[in-house]
C-alpha cells in the first residue's frame, strides 16, 4: 500500500491502463502538455505523445463525437472534462450516439467509452462550474455512471470503466482531488455497480456518494456521541443503483436518510425512493428522508454557497428526528 492523493490515483490508473493496452488514449482540452487541468494526465503525454494524450480545441461537441467515433472502431477513448458542465454542449453526443449504438445498431458496435472530469460545487467557483449532472445523465438508457469518493475507489473504478465495452460516467468532486489515503501497489478493479458498505450500525441507514460522504462521516462522529449507531452506504454506482445493498441495509435499521450534492427535483435520491417505495416499502418503518441540494443556481458568495448545500449538523437534525 502506499498513501496518494485520489488526482494521482486516477493518473496511476490511467498510465497503467495505457500501458496495458495499446488501444486506450486520453483526448480533451489542456490534457496533454498542460497535463490536464487538476494533473491526472501530469506528464502522460511526454511518455506517449501527441497521437494517445490528444489536445483539442475548445469543441466538446466536436471531441465527444470523435472519441464515440474511435470506440465503435475499437479503441477505447478516455474523454476527460476539463470541467463535467462543459459535456452539456455534448449531451447529443452522449445521449443519442455514445447511449443508443450499441441498441440501435443490433450489438454491432460496441462503445467502450469513458467520460471523467470535475464536477459538483467546489468553493466560489460560480453557478456554471457548480453543476451536478448525474442526474441529467441518469435517465439516458445504455449508460453507466459511477462517482468516486477515496483514491482506492478512483484508481478501482476507473481502471474498471476503461476495461468495460459500454460507455461509463465517472463523476469526480473537484474539492476531494487533494484527498489522500492508501492504495494498494498491486493491480485491482472495482465493480462498477456495486455500493460500499463504510460504516456498520442498527439505528438508520445512510446512503450518500461523492463528498457528501465525508459530510455524513463528520456527523456520524456526532451522533455517536449522542448515543446512536448509523449505518452508512456510499452509492458509489449511481446507474444502475445497487438497490439490494440499500434493502440488507433496511432490513436491519428499516429507516432510510438520502444524503447528496445533488437537486432534489430528479436527483438521484428521488431514484432510490422511487425504487424502495415500489418495491420494498414493507420494510420502511418511517417514510423516508432526504437532504439534498436547493434547487437554484450555485451562488458565487461564500456563505450562500455553504447555505445552499447539505451541512453535518443538518444530517445529525434529520438523524435525531428519523430515529426519535
Amino acid at each position: 500500500m502506499s498513501k496518494i492523493f485520489l488526482f494521482d490515483a486516477l493518473r496511476e490508473a490511467t498510465d497503467e491502463e495505457m500501458q496495458r493496452d495499446k488501444s486506450v488514449f486520453i483526448v480533451g482540452e489542456d490534457v496533454g502538455h498542460y497535463g490536464g487541468s487538476y494533473k491526472v494526465t501530469k506528464d502522460l503525454h511526454t511518455k506517449y505523445g501527441d497521437i494517445r494524450v490528444l489536445d483539442t480545441p475548445i469543441a466538446e461537441n466536436s471531441f465527444m463525437g470523435m472519441a464515440i467515433g474511435s470506440a465503435m472502431t475499437g479503441l477505447r477513448p478516455i474523454v476527460e472534462g476539463m470541467n463535467m458542465s462543459f459535456l452539456l454542449l455534448a449531451f447529443n453526443q452522449i445521449s443519442n450516439n455514445a447511449g443508443m449504438l450499441r441498441y440501435t445498431s443490433g450489438g454491432n458496435f460496441k462503445i467502450p467509452l469513458v467520460i471523467r472530469g470535475p464536477g459538483g460545487v467546489g468553493k466560489q467557483l460560480g453557478a456554471e462550474h457548480s453543476q451536478r449532472l448525474e442526474a441529467y445523465f441518469q435517465a439516458i438508457p445504455g449508460l453507466k455512471i459511477v462517482a468516486c469518493s477515496t483514491p482506492y475507489n478512483a484508481k478501482g473504478l476507473l481502471k474498471a470503466a476503461i476495461r468495460d465495452d459500454n460507455p461509463v460516467i465517472l463523476f469526480e468532486h473537484v474539492l476531494l482531488y487533494n484527498l489522500k489515503d492508501d492504495v494498494p501497489k498491486e493491480d485491482y478493479s472495482i465493480p462498477l455497480d456495486k455500493a460500499e458498505l463504510v460504516r456498520q450500525g442498527s439505528d438508520v441507514t445512510i446512503v450518500t456518494y461523492s463528498r457528501m460522504r465525508y459530510h455524513v462521516m463528520q456527523a456520524v462522529e456526532t451522533l455517536v456521541k449522542r448515543g446512536y449507531d448509523p449505518e452508512v452506504i456510499d452509492l458509489i454506482s449511481l446507474k444502475p443503483i445497487d438497490i439490494q445493498s440499500i434493502v440488507t441495509s433496511l432490513k436491519k435499521t428499516n429507516k432510510l436518510l438520502i444524503v447528496e450534492e445533488c437537486m432534489k427535483t430528479g436527483g438521484i435520491a428521488a431514484e432510490v425512493i422511487a425504487q424502495v417505495n415500489d418495491n420494498h416499502f414493507d420494510i420502511l418503518d418511517a417514510p423516508v428522508v432526504r437532504l439534498s441540494s436547493q434547487d437554484i443556481p450555485t451562488p458565487y458568495n461564500g456563505n450562500m454557497e455553504k447555505a445552499t448545500i447539505i451541512q453535518p449538523e443538518q444530517i445529525c437534525e434529520a438523524v435525531e428526528l428519523l430515529v426519535g
